[in-house]
């Protein structure tokens, strides 16, 4: 697959097909990932890849406690948009968007909550990756060049016929995470990315999020 179309074509998935991802193909999608970009190539990254019972363990426990009113408590930070702000706008679009897809009233809280436990169950892909980033670096710091792998195994996850979802929703319990593999407390846990075959037949897959036009973002200088 060209860039060009990887570009156009990677959305969010939110349905995956229970087929396993054979380890061969993660292997070549971080490996080619690790080519991003990064500050003086600092490279602040780690990767933990979950599948199989170690996953189901994880998500089991996240349901568990989000059911149990336990607070969340992530070791990244949490974005927040003004209520009244045009980021807010496009958020509730988004979700407005997902819930008629699914057939979702706003009235009908029991499906709203079980669409939430989705997230923390990594939407049913048969595959997380965790980002890692180190301690030794502040918060924000090496957030923008995560943002830059989180892109390019995206990207690069097509060329497999995979899909992903960026979610945060999947490391709200981050203890959960260092309970069943050996994460240590040097390091952060910042965010995840669910893997897997795409369920075309999933509602929610149907989405294509719209972008603002372009003369609405850029300006130009200079230019004849």
């Amino acid at each position: 697959m060209d860039i060009v179309t990887a570009i156009r074509s990677r959305k969010s998935i939110r349905g995956f097909k229970p087929d396993p991802v054979p380890r061969e193909i993660l292997e070549q999608i971080l490996d080619l990932a690790r080519r991003a970009p990064s500050t003086m190539n600092t490279q602040p990254w780690e990767f933990v890849v979950l599948t199989g019972e170690v996953l189901q363990k994880i998500t089991q426990e996240n349901v568990r406690k989000l059911r149990g009113g336990v607070m969340i408590h992530p070791e990244h930070v949490i974005t927040g948009w003004p209520s009244n702000s045009v980021f807010r706008a496009r958020q509730v679009e988004v979700a407005r968007r997902i819930f008629d897809l699914m057939g979702i009233p706003r009235e009908d809280k029991e499906k709203r909550a079980a669409w939430m436990e989705r997230g923390f169950c990594y939407f049913d892909a048969p595959v997380a990756v965790i980002i890692l980033t180190d301690r030794a670096l502040t918060e924000a710091g090496p957030l923008m060049d995560i943002g830059a792998v989180m892109q390019t195994i995206c990207l690069a996850a097509l060329e497999h016929g995979l899909g992903t979802c960026i979610e945060d929703q999947g490391v709200m319990y981050p203890e959960n995470i260092r309970q069943a593999v050996n994460i240590p407390e040097s390091k952060r846990v910042v965010i995840s990315i669910a893997i897997g075959y795409p369920d075309k037949e999933f509602p929610a897959n149907r989405l294509e999020s719209p972008r603002e036009p372009l003369d609405k973002i850029v300006s130009w200088y200079g230019f004849e």
